[in-house]
């Protein structure tokens, strides 16, 4: 049963692993975002109490 012979199969799972965990998170990384996000302002906006008539 040439299914069991794991010699062609396990070299080609071992390749790409390797090209997953090395390869392609690398090439991944070196991407930029177009939009980078600007600093928020962390200072809180003063907020007015609002002045509702009850009647």
């Amino acid at each position: 049963m040439p299914q069991l012979n794991p010699t062609p199969w396990f070299s080609i799972l071992v390749l790409s692993w390797l090209v997953f965990l090395i390869i392609i998170p690398s090439k991944v990384l070196n991407h930029t975002l177009t939009n980078e996000p600007a600093p928020q302002n962390t200072e809180k906006p003063k907020s007015e109490p609002w002045n509702w008539p009850w009647y």
